[in-house]
């Protein structure tokens, strides 16, 4: 760790040179290039003049010089050019002219990426001065080989300057990556409980991850099965990423450790282009496992059209479940992984998510995020949810959450979900990074797979059958009791209100008749709008006329008689009304004599108020309230104890007094 703090320091010490031709924000369009550059370098070093010999050698006598190449630099890029990050230090005049061309010197694949990063503007405005020579020439006093900084710790000096730089421009640094004592923890409980699976000779798996920022956890997820299970198993990682320069990152690090960078796709300029939720890169593939942690609390709004689009197909797309309100889009995240799932029958998948709180509760019963929560339990698609502490993410301090999803549950978890509390499971960590202040240290790792492996209750694990989130919520109405106050102010009201100008048809007169009248209740006044017809005065009511007539001279009052309807049922108010939410096996009647009735003594369900699915009475909810079932109830400290500390810092304060 020393290693990688010590060379991250030395990099993001040169930024400075950038000082005054560049906004400290910019500093990342140039540095973050040229360390991806050092670091192709540095492992194409010991194979560059081996690569230049075939070159010359098969030059104009072979069409496709590629494979050659490729197999000679032992990697799956190379580099033509005469130049190295040493060798084109040697003709300063030239740098500028020099440098293209040692850029234009590599394979295609690394050319691409170039492009994400748009470098070349950056190029421009270093050639202008001496500064691009200034920048190599301090990036090699870094030594990037292979024999210095392996991959796990490239990844980390990658983030770490990300992370500076994010803060630097108030951008938010968690959109990029995830802390690897999160990762690692997260690789870890989803292979868990499939490790004789992995560990069958010549196994293949695909891990995905619709949000791969630098590509950290894809990587840390491969290496654990190759160390710690099978080295022999074939892993084939796949990401999509938003942001240009993260995207381009992650194809690197593909390249740079042998994967096929094809099957990292996004970081168009074009945003709707790039993301997941727009535009499924893997249309129709499915994985073995997902992980991910999808941006949280950002808005989809550039996405809505498309998820829209795909929601009209109900489950043939991504989103049959249902839309989260537009602020926040871990739901969708979450759907669209559910749908990259492999079939039960097929050997089904895992999948490992990060969330904040919001997706736990957010949403009444009906609403978006209620009936997602509802169409993963219902599936008994959820199999643990696991608290981390606080503090463990470089852009947030807040609490968060890692859900494991599977289409293949264990037969005692069947119908089952666990939840483990693992808040206190941390170790603060020796200096703060951003936000992160706290990290969970190999000991406290061990206790949450235990906890996860065991499947048992304790005060740190709690299993619930999956009904036991669902809720029933009954509307509760109470009748509407009205006064008709009929003062000089409200009967002008009422005919400006009703248009009435003049005494066309006794209208006039007939509503005048009524002024200062109080009526205290609704049949008396309907009884007297009939008489009027009776008196052969042609007053007549329209029903938006009449609507009109109740919200002008009503007025809520207990002590008036019950407003009825046609049928003589008792109109509700919907200023009283409310809603209750029943717990999903309790008799819903029996919750209302007992909770309701004895409080409002004339309440009633609204029978009206159905469900969508199963048509009874009420809607269907579903909620994970996760703290309230760790709760721990501390009796307050003794008013003794209380005056005691106060006697002490008074005793404490006069003491001072008296020194001055």
């Amino acid at each position: 760790m020393e290693n990688f703090n010590q060379k991250t320091s030395m990099i993001w010490n040169i930024a400075d040179i950038l000082h005054g031709g560049w906004m400290r924000h910019q500093y990342k369009d140039v540095i973050l290039p040229l360390v991806v550059l050092k670091r192709l370098d540095s492992i194409l070093t010991d194979t560059k003049s081996k690569v230049l010999e075939k070159y010359n050698e098969y030059k104009g006598k072979v069409n496709d010089l590629d494979p050659i190449l490729k197999r000679t630099s032992g990697t799956e890029f190379y580099n033509i050019s005469d130049y190295d990050f040493k060798t084109i230090l040697g003709e300063p005049k030239h740098l500028g002219k020099n440098f293209k061309q040692y850029i234009n010197g590599y394979s295609k694949n690394i050319q691409d990426i170039f492009e994400k990063f748009e470098f070349d503007r950056q190029l421009e405005r270093l050639e202008g001065g001496n500064l691009l020579f200034l920048i190599i020439q301090e990036l090699n006093k870094v030594d990037l080989h292979p024999k210095s900084v392996d991959n796990y710790q490239m990844g980390h000096i990658f983030e770490e300057l990300l992370r500076k730089f994010s803060e630097m421009s108030n951008e938010e640094a968690g959109q990029h990556y995830t802390p690897r004592d999160v990762i690692e923890l997260m690789t870890e409980m989803v292979f868990l409980f499939d490790k004789k699976e992995l560990k069958k000779p010549h196994v293949i798996k695909k891990i995905y991850d619709p949000a791969c920022g630098t590509g950290g956890m894809l990587s840390v997820a491969k290496d654990y099965i190759l160390v710690n299970i099978n080295k022999a198993a074939d892993i084939f990682l796949y990401g999509q990423e938003l942001n240009p320069e993260t995207y381009a990152i992650a194809k690197s690090d593909m390249l740079i450790k042998g994967d096929n960078p094809d099957y990292i796709r996004g970081g168009d300029k074009d945003s709707t282009k790039a993301s997941t939720l727009s535009n499924d890169q893997f249309f129709g593939e499915v994985f073995d496992y997902g992980l991910s942690n999808p941006p949280y609390g950002i808005d989809w709004k550039k996405d809505k059209d498309a998820v829209e689009r795909e929601t009209i197909r109900g489950y043939a797309g991504r989103f049959g479940a249902g839309t989260p309100r537009i602020s926040d889009g871990q739901l969708l995240f979450l759907q669209h992984l559910i749908s990259k799932m492999k079939p039960e029958k097929d050997g089904g998948s895992r999948i490992s998510i990060v969330h904040n709180g919001s997706p736990l509760f957010t949403g009444d019963a009906g609403s978006g995020e209620s009936e997602i929560r509802r169409w993963i339990l219902e599936k008994d698609l959820l199999e643990a949810i696991v608290a981390l502490p606080d503090q463990l993410f470089y852009n947030t301090g807040i609490n968060t959450y890692l859900w494991f999803v599977t289409n293949r549950k264990s037969k005692e978890r069947k119908g089952k979900v666990q939840l483990i509390d693992a808040r206190t499971f941390l170790k603060k960590t020796r200096k703060s990074l951003g936000n992160k202040r706290h990290e969970i240290d190999s000991d406290h790792k061990k206790q949450i797979l235990d906890l996860y492996e065991k499947f048992e209750e304790n005060e740190h694990s709690k299993i619930f059958k999956t009904t036991d989130f669902a809720y029933r919520q009954i509307t509760i109405e109470r009748p509407l009791r009205l006064k008709f106050d009929f003062t000089t102010e409200k009967i002008k009201e009422l005919l400006t209100a009703l248009d009435i100008k003049d005494n066309k048809n006794g209208m006039k007169d007939f509503i005048g008749s009524f002024e200062n009248q109080i009526i205290t209740s609704k049949k008396v006044l309907d009884e007297k709008i009939e008489a009027g017809k009776d008196q052969r005065i042609a007053v007549k009511f329209t029903a938006g006329q009449y609507k009109k007539l109740i919200s002008i001279v009503g007025i809520r009052d207990e002590e008036a008689e019950i407003c009825a309807d046609k049928d003589g049922k008792p109109e509700p108010d919907g200023e009283l009304r409310d809603f209750e939410n029943v717990p999903y096996e309790m008799d819903i009647k029996e919750y209302f004599d007992k909770e309701v009735k004895p409080y409002v003594s004339d309440a009633w369900i609204n029978e009206s108020v159905r469900d969508h699915k199963d048509s009874k009475v009420g809607v269907v909810g579903y909620e994970i309230p996760f703290t309230r079932h760790f709760y721990k109830y501390e009796a307050p400290r003794s008013l003794e104890a209380i005056e005691t500390d106060i006697e002490k810092v008074e005793n404490e304060l006069l003491g001072l007094l008296k020194e001055l």
